[in-house]
């Protein structure tokens, strides 16, 4: 079957100039069909109150993005804001093609101020749903949007084919301008205000503190079976998402299909996505949705709950919403039952391929310290670190500096394993300071990594919700307080775990994953919380090129972007 090229344009806005911008979409699969989707600038109302934001396409949360497995896919971004932008696709694994995963200064040089840039990728092996978004400064709380990989054509689902699908976007609202929090924080070296409010597609929903907006319905007819495809898209807070009266089965997460199960409540981390099964079974009636807060730790965060209506047809507008319960804030029992049910499919066309030999075994401690700042508030600036690294954002791109072999831009010394040993979850250390270094980690193509992830209680613990990019991982083993590597390897589980790209480290514990690296070129790793990105929790791994063109790292194209 012949291979299909997608190609759209996708142009980011800024809201409060009156211009218009356009849009053209090509597939060239078959004749050239083009249609125009018109951008306008404008502002956007949310709880009451307007305010301009940075938007793709005009769109809050932004398009859908439709593929399917194998298809090759450009996608042009111009940049119409006064901020550099560049885009991730998150979750989709970019084999060779490196220049197209979008982290700035990572992958690529941001792209410019009226400049664009091509990203051109092919989905190999992978179906599902993901998500893309901006990945500098803190742009993608407004600019993201769902990535759905179809399967390939006459190519089933592993589950009933629903009668209908549809994209849930979860997200947050500032009712400020949200650079200017981030940048509050920077300048004062302490946390940034909490989100005012949660959304559910782009809106808080009809019982927040600004009634009259509304909220997004779900249409339902009873009897039918509906695919949900959910995505956190929120910036610093896992969420619970529930609807009223209703059970959900979860068939896939993360763009990988899981063995199936029944819940009444899902645990979605920034950075994850989770395909679930709706029955319309009640025959009739309006249910709420709702998503709300997980913390069990004692961490400030937004308590407001999206809401959002499922609707069955034939039910009069009259009649009242079934509400729900969320979870309370600190339910660790429902997001622990949650995690423990994910497993993999392990079918014959779906095997888990679990690495069972290890060449790199590694101890990341992931946590917070306080460094001096001389023009912060206190003196003192939070931070944050892995293996005691706050990693320090180069300018220039790190895999231009791989590529061409430049000096001076990284080093590949980053630790294996702790600098100090202590009781990571117990009694901290009195010196709460890290080191500084743009510090990455090399391994030699297709060699297997064991890494465990160990949460400390440097100021606080708390979950992190830990993404890698350029590759899909196993999640063998999880718990809580210290990771003993003696008793703890004995209930790794290496037959069905689960397959994820983003992993939650639980608060005052540790997650073990395992992943082969077949992936040529340099892949971020950082926490999906913003703030704690831009406190310095991330590091990069350095997959150095195999035998011959295959196992090789493409050129760059002669579009990326210049710093």
């Amino acid at each position: 079957m012949a291979q299909w090229i997608r190609v759209f344009l996708l142009v980011a806005c800024l809201f409060p100039i009156l211009v218009e911008c356009r849009t053209r979409h090509y597939k060239f699969n078959k004749s050239a069909d083009t249609s125009y989707d018109e951008v306008v600038w404008r502002k956007v109302t949310r709880l009451c109150s307007s305010k301009p934001i940075v938007t793709v396409n005009g769109k809050f949360p932004g398009p859908t993005i439709y593929a399917r497995e194998d298809d090759t896919v450009l996608i042009k971004v111009v940049n119409h804001v006064q901020y550099n932008v560049s885009i991730h696709w998150h979750g989709i694994r970019q084999l060779r093609t490196g220049w197209a995963d979008g982290p700035a200064y990572i992958t690529q040089c941001p792209i410019q101020t009226g400049q664009s840039y091509v990203y051109n990728f092919t989905i190999t092996g992978q179906r599902g749903t993901l998500l893309w978004h901006a990945h500098i400064l803190w742009l993608r709380a407004t600019v993201h949007g769902a990535l759905v990989v179809l399967p390939k054509l006459g190519v089933p689902y592993p589950f009933p084919t629903p009668h209908k699908e549809a994209v849930v976007v979860l997200a947050e609202w500032w009712k400020s301008d949200v650079e200017a929090v981030i940048n509050e924080a920077t300048k004062s070296g302490l946390a940034p205000n909490v989100s005012d409010a949660h959304t559910i597609n782009g809106h808080p929903g009809p019982l927040s503190s600004c009634s009259s907006q509304g909220g997004y319905t779900l249409p339902v007819e009873p009897g039918k079976t509906y695919l949900l495809r959910i995505i956190n898209a929120a910036m610093n807070e896992e969420l619970f998402f529930k609807i009223a009266g209703h059970k959900l089965t979860v068939v896939e997460v993360d763009a990988a299909y899981t063995k199936p199960f029944s819940t009444d409540t899902v645990l979605i981390a920034p950075g994850q996505t989770t395909n679930v099964l709706l029955t319309a079974g009640l025959g009739a009636g309006k249910y709420l949705v709702a998503a709300s807060p997980f913390m069990d730790a004692p961490i400030a965060v937004d308590n407001m709950t999206a809401t959002a209506t499922v609707h069955y047809s034939g039910t009069l507008s009259s009649t009242p919403i079934t509400i729900t319960h969320p979870p309370p804030q600190n339910a660790t029992a429902v997001a622990t039952n949650f995690t423990h049910s994910l497993r993999s499919l392990n079918s014959k066309k779906y095997p888990a391929r679990v690495p069972l030999t290890i060449d790199h075994s590694l101890l990341f401690t992931i946590g917070l310290g306080i460094n001096p700042c001389s023009t912060c508030v206190n003196g003192n600036k939070v931070v944050a670190d892995i293996n005691n690294v706050t990693f320090v954002m180069p300018t220039t791109a790190l895999l231009q500096a791989h590529f061409f072999k430049m000096k001076g831009v990284f080093t590949d010394d980053f630790p294996g394993n702790p600098p100090n040993v202590y009781n990571y979850t117990g009694t901290q250390p009195a010196n709460f300071q890290t080191t500084k270094g743009t510090r990455l980690y090399r391994v030699a193509y297709n060699s297997t990594v064991q890494l465990v992830l160990q949460d400390t209680g440097m100021i606080a613990p708390e979950n992190h919700p830990i993404h890698l990019h350029g590759f899909n991982f196993f999640v063998i083993g999880r718990g809580l307080g210290n990771y003993n590597s003696k008793k703890d390897t004995k209930k790794f589980n290496l037959v069905d775990p689960v397959e994820r790209n983003t992993v939650g480290v639980p608060a005052g514990g540790w997650t073990a994953i395992r992943f082969r690296a077949d992936n040529p070129g340099v892949w971020f790793m950082h926490c999906h919380l913003e703030v704690h990105t831009s406190w310095g929790l991330k590091m990069a791994f350095v997959v150095d090129n195999g035998k011959g063109p295959s196992e090789s790292l493409l050129p760059p194209p002669s579009d990326l972007p210049k710093c």
